[in-house]
Protein backbone atom coordinates (compact mmCIF):
# COMPACT_ATOMS: atom_id res chain seq x y z
CA UNK A 1 0.00 0.00 0.00
CA UNK A 2 1.20 4.13 -0.33
CA UNK A 3 2.30 5.58 2.61
CA UNK A 4 0.18 8.55 4.24
CA UNK A 5 0.24 11.66 3.10
CA UNK A 6 2.12 13.78 5.47
CA UNK A 7 -0.28 16.63 7.23
CA UNK A 8 0.79 19.50 4.87
CA UNK A 9 0.70 16.74 1.47
CA UNK A 10 -2.68 16.55 0.09
CA UNK A 11 -0.88 13.83 -2.68
CA UNK A 12 0.24 10.65 -1.79
CA UNK A 13 1.98 8.42 -5.05
CA UNK A 14 1.22 4.95 -5.81
CA UNK A 15 3.12 2.27 -7.50
CA UNK A 16 1.79 0.68 -10.64
CA UNK A 17 -1.54 -1.00 -10.67
CA UNK A 18 -3.02 0.89 -7.21
CA UNK A 19 -5.23 2.41 -6.30
CA UNK A 20 -5.32 4.06 -2.68
CA UNK A 21 -8.64 5.67 -1.19
CA UNK A 22 -7.60 8.85 1.47
CA UNK A 23 -7.80 7.65 5.37
CA UNK A 24 -10.94 8.41 7.22
CA UNK A 25 -8.93 11.23 8.88
CA UNK A 26 -8.53 12.99 5.52
CA UNK A 27 -12.07 12.46 4.44
CA UNK A 28 -13.38 13.90 7.84
CA UNK A 29 -11.15 16.73 7.44
CA UNK A 30 -13.79 17.96 4.21
CA UNK A 31 -11.17 18.51 1.45
CA UNK A 32 -10.39 16.97 -1.43
CA UNK A 33 -7.40 14.90 -1.92
CA UNK A 34 -4.73 14.00 -4.43
CA UNK A 35 -3.81 10.27 -5.10
CA UNK A 36 -1.09 9.69 -8.05
CA UNK A 37 -1.09 6.46 -9.95
CA UNK A 38 0.44 5.28 -12.85
CA UNK A 39 -1.79 3.68 -15.02
CA UNK A 40 -0.44 0.46 -17.06
CA UNK A 41 -0.39 1.29 -21.39
CA UNK A 42 0.81 -1.35 -23.44
CA UNK A 43 5.25 -1.30 -22.18
CA UNK A 44 4.99 1.98 -20.47
CA UNK A 45 2.47 3.64 -18.03
CA UNK A 46 0.98 7.02 -18.42
CA UNK A 47 0.93 9.49 -15.34
CA UNK A 48 -2.45 10.36 -13.57
CA UNK A 49 -3.65 11.92 -10.92
CA UNK A 50 -7.29 11.39 -9.05
CA UNK A 51 -9.11 14.31 -7.19
CA UNK A 52 -10.84 12.54 -4.72
CA UNK A 53 -13.99 13.78 -3.11
CA UNK A 54 -14.99 14.12 0.88
CA UNK A 55 -17.79 11.78 0.35
CA UNK A 56 -17.35 8.28 -1.71
CA UNK A 57 -18.74 9.35 -4.75
CA UNK A 58 -20.99 7.72 -7.49
CA UNK A 59 -19.93 9.58 -10.78
CA UNK A 60 -16.30 10.43 -11.93
CA UNK A 61 -14.76 12.41 -14.98
CA UNK A 62 -11.85 11.30 -16.57
CA UNK A 63 -10.26 14.40 -18.86
CA UNK A 64 -6.95 14.64 -20.45
CA UNK A 65 -4.96 17.69 -21.89
CA UNK A 66 -4.80 18.68 -25.54
CA UNK A 67 -1.97 18.16 -28.15
CA UNK A 68 0.35 20.44 -25.88
CA UNK A 69 0.66 20.49 -21.85
CA UNK A 70 0.20 17.24 -19.39
CA UNK A 71 -2.40 16.77 -16.91
CA UNK A 72 -1.48 19.82 -14.92
CA UNK A 73 -2.88 22.23 -17.62
CA UNK A 74 -4.39 25.05 -15.84
CA UNK A 75 -7.89 24.33 -17.01
CA UNK A 76 -7.75 20.43 -16.14
CA UNK A 77 -6.71 21.43 -12.72
CA UNK A 78 -9.30 23.78 -11.81
CA UNK A 79 -12.37 21.52 -13.39
CA UNK A 80 -11.07 18.86 -11.49
CA UNK A 81 -10.64 20.70 -8.02
CA UNK A 82 -14.32 22.16 -8.85
CA UNK A 83 -16.22 18.96 -9.66
CA UNK A 84 -14.49 16.81 -6.76
CA UNK A 85 -15.64 19.41 -4.37
CA UNK A 86 -18.99 19.02 -5.02
CA UNK A 87 -18.67 15.06 -5.06
CA UNK A 88 -17.40 14.03 -8.67
CA UNK A 89 -14.42 11.84 -8.36
CA UNK A 90 -12.17 12.71 -10.87
CA UNK A 91 -8.71 11.08 -12.90
CA UNK A 92 -6.72 13.40 -15.16
CA UNK A 93 -4.00 12.01 -16.74
CA UNK A 94 -1.37 12.75 -19.52
CA UNK A 95 -0.78 11.53 -22.52
CA UNK A 96 2.06 12.55 -25.38
CA UNK A 97 1.51 12.72 -28.68
CA UNK A 98 0.21 14.37 -31.96
CA UNK A 99 -1.62 10.86 -33.04
CA UNK A 100 -5.23 10.63 -31.97
CA UNK A 101 -5.92 6.87 -32.64
CA UNK A 102 -2.63 7.12 -29.90
CA UNK A 103 -4.35 8.73 -27.59
CA UNK A 104 -7.70 7.12 -28.08
CA UNK A 105 -6.08 4.01 -27.09
CA UNK A 106 -4.55 5.52 -24.16
CA UNK A 107 -7.74 6.66 -22.52
CA UNK A 108 -9.51 3.65 -23.14
CA UNK A 109 -6.61 2.40 -21.44
CA UNK A 110 -7.64 4.78 -18.67
CA UNK A 111 -11.21 4.24 -18.99
CA UNK A 112 -10.95 0.41 -18.40
CA UNK A 113 -8.26 0.84 -15.04
CA UNK A 114 -11.09 3.17 -13.47
CA UNK A 115 -13.76 0.39 -14.41
CA UNK A 116 -11.57 -2.29 -13.21
CA UNK A 117 -10.65 -0.62 -9.77
CA UNK A 118 -11.69 -2.22 -6.16
CA UNK A 119 -11.44 1.03 -4.28
CA UNK A 120 -13.71 3.46 -6.47
CA UNK A 121 -16.92 1.75 -6.96
CA UNK A 122 -18.58 4.09 -9.48
CA UNK A 123 -21.91 3.99 -11.53
CA UNK A 124 -20.74 5.38 -14.19
CA UNK A 125 -18.26 8.03 -15.73
CA UNK A 126 -18.32 10.79 -18.08
CA UNK A 127 -15.59 11.48 -20.59
CA UNK A 128 -13.92 15.10 -21.07
CA UNK A 129 -10.96 16.40 -22.80
CA UNK A 130 -9.66 19.72 -23.64
CA UNK A 131 -9.30 20.21 -27.65
CA UNK A 132 -7.39 17.00 -28.96
CA UNK A 133 -8.12 15.67 -25.72
CA UNK A 134 -11.70 15.72 -26.84
CA UNK A 135 -11.26 14.37 -30.00
CA UNK A 136 -10.17 11.02 -28.31
CA UNK A 137 -13.16 11.41 -25.49
CA UNK A 138 -15.19 11.18 -28.52
CA UNK A 139 -13.27 8.27 -30.44
CA UNK A 140 -13.13 6.50 -27.89
CA UNK A 141 -16.76 6.52 -26.66
CA UNK A 142 -17.84 5.71 -30.84
CA UNK A 143 -15.53 2.82 -30.27
CA UNK A 144 -17.24 1.06 -26.72
CA UNK A 145 -20.38 2.44 -28.28
CA UNK A 146 -20.41 -0.12 -30.79
CA UNK A 147 -18.85 -3.10 -28.62
CA UNK A 148 -21.96 -5.74 -28.40
CA UNK A 149 -21.39 -5.98 -24.47
CA UNK A 150 -21.51 -2.08 -23.88
CA UNK A 151 -22.67 -1.98 -20.19
CA UNK A 152 -23.47 1.53 -20.53
CA UNK A 153 -20.81 2.65 -17.81
CA UNK A 154 -20.13 5.73 -20.17
CA UNK A 155 -22.22 8.10 -19.39
CA UNK A 156 -21.47 10.87 -21.35
CA UNK A 157 -19.15 13.41 -23.22
CA UNK A 158 -17.73 16.77 -22.02
CA UNK A 159 -15.84 18.79 -25.25
CA UNK A 160 -13.81 21.96 -24.25
CA UNK A 161 -12.46 23.46 -27.59
CA UNK A 162 -13.71 21.00 -29.53
CA UNK A 163 -10.99 21.13 -32.35
CA UNK A 164 -13.93 21.02 -35.10
CA UNK A 165 -11.42 21.86 -38.19
CA UNK A 166 -7.30 23.45 -38.37
CA UNK A 167 -7.19 27.46 -37.96
CA UNK A 168 -8.50 28.56 -41.42
CA UNK A 169 -9.09 25.19 -42.92
CA UNK A 170 -13.11 24.95 -42.33
CA UNK A 171 -13.44 22.38 -45.43
CA UNK A 172 -12.30 19.61 -43.55
CA UNK A 173 -14.67 18.99 -40.88
CA UNK A 174 -13.65 16.49 -37.66
CA UNK A 175 -16.94 15.43 -37.31
CA UNK A 176 -16.85 11.43 -37.92
CA UNK A 177 -17.33 10.25 -34.09
CA UNK A 178 -19.44 13.18 -33.10
CA UNK A 179 -22.42 11.99 -35.29
CA UNK A 180 -22.14 8.18 -34.67
CA UNK A 181 -22.24 8.67 -30.24
CA UNK A 182 -25.50 8.29 -29.01
CA UNK A 183 -24.61 9.82 -25.10
CA UNK A 184 -25.31 13.09 -24.25
CA UNK A 185 -22.96 15.51 -24.70
CA UNK A 186 -21.74 18.94 -23.52
CA UNK A 187 -20.02 21.32 -25.90
CA UNK A 188 -18.08 24.28 -24.10
CA UNK A 189 -16.23 26.57 -26.71
CA UNK A 190 -14.91 29.92 -27.41
CA UNK A 191 -17.40 32.26 -29.94
CA UNK A 192 -14.17 33.39 -31.10
CA UNK A 193 -12.58 30.28 -31.56
CA UNK A 194 -10.16 29.51 -34.45
CA UNK A 195 -10.15 26.52 -34.40
CA UNK A 196 -14.34 25.65 -34.57
CA UNK A 197 -16.24 28.41 -36.12
CA UNK A 198 -19.61 28.79 -34.35
CA UNK A 199 -21.92 28.36 -37.29
CA UNK A 200 -20.26 24.96 -38.37
CA UNK A 201 -20.43 23.24 -34.98
CA UNK A 202 -24.14 24.45 -34.71
CA UNK A 203 -24.73 22.57 -37.94
CA UNK A 204 -22.51 19.38 -36.88
CA UNK A 205 -24.67 19.14 -33.57
CA UNK A 206 -27.98 19.83 -35.07
CA UNK A 207 -27.33 16.67 -37.17
CA UNK A 208 -26.18 14.70 -34.08
CA UNK A 209 -28.66 11.72 -32.61
CA UNK A 210 -27.37 12.27 -29.30
CA UNK A 211 -28.91 14.48 -26.70
CA UNK A 212 -26.33 17.55 -26.78
CA UNK A 213 -26.28 20.92 -25.68
CA UNK A 214 -23.27 23.93 -26.56
CA UNK A 215 -22.21 26.64 -24.39
CA UNK A 216 -20.61 29.37 -25.70
CA UNK A 217 -17.97 31.90 -23.96
CA UNK A 218 -17.93 34.89 -25.22
CA UNK A 219 -15.35 36.31 -27.33
CA UNK A 220 -13.13 33.62 -26.06
CA UNK A 221 -10.16 31.84 -28.49
CA UNK A 222 -9.17 28.30 -28.73
CA UNK A 223 -7.48 29.09 -25.70
CA UNK A 224 -10.53 29.83 -23.56
CA UNK A 225 -9.21 33.71 -23.49
CA UNK A 226 -10.76 36.58 -23.31
CA UNK A 227 -9.81 40.18 -23.31
CA UNK A 228 -11.15 42.18 -20.47
CA UNK A 229 -11.77 39.05 -18.11
CA UNK A 230 -9.51 36.65 -16.15
CA UNK A 231 -8.77 33.10 -16.31
CA UNK A 232 -9.71 32.28 -13.22
CA UNK A 233 -13.26 34.19 -13.89
CA UNK A 234 -13.83 32.43 -17.52
CA UNK A 235 -12.72 28.93 -15.64
CA UNK A 236 -16.04 30.04 -12.99
CA UNK A 237 -18.05 29.92 -15.74
CA UNK A 238 -16.57 26.93 -17.68
CA UNK A 239 -17.10 24.85 -14.60
CA UNK A 240 -19.98 25.67 -13.06
CA UNK A 241 -21.58 24.83 -16.42
CA UNK A 242 -19.61 21.29 -16.71
CA UNK A 243 -20.98 20.83 -13.36
CA UNK A 244 -24.75 22.22 -13.88
CA UNK A 245 -24.99 20.06 -16.91
CA UNK A 246 -23.44 16.71 -15.24
CA UNK A 247 -26.94 16.97 -12.41
CA UNK A 248 -28.82 17.19 -15.45
CA UNK A 249 -27.84 13.89 -16.94
CA UNK A 250 -27.18 11.95 -13.11
CA UNK A 251 -28.45 12.18 -10.01
CA UNK A 252 -24.88 13.75 -8.12
CA UNK A 253 -24.67 13.69 -4.12
CA UNK A 254 -24.16 17.39 -3.55
CA UNK A 255 -25.89 19.30 -1.12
Amino acid sequence: MCPPASPGDMLRSCGPWQLAFPSEEALERGRVVGVKVKIPFGDKYLDAIFSVPEKKPTYGVVLTHGAGGDMNFPHLVSLAAYLASRGVLCLRFTCKGLNVVYRTKAFKAVVEYLKLSDDYKLSGVFLAGRSMGSRAAASVIRQLSQDEDDDGFIQGLVCLSYPLHRPKLQSKLRDEDLLLISCPVLFVSGSADEMCDKQLLEGVVSKMKAPKKIHWIDKANHGMAVKGRTTDDVMEEINAQVFSWLRENVQLQHN
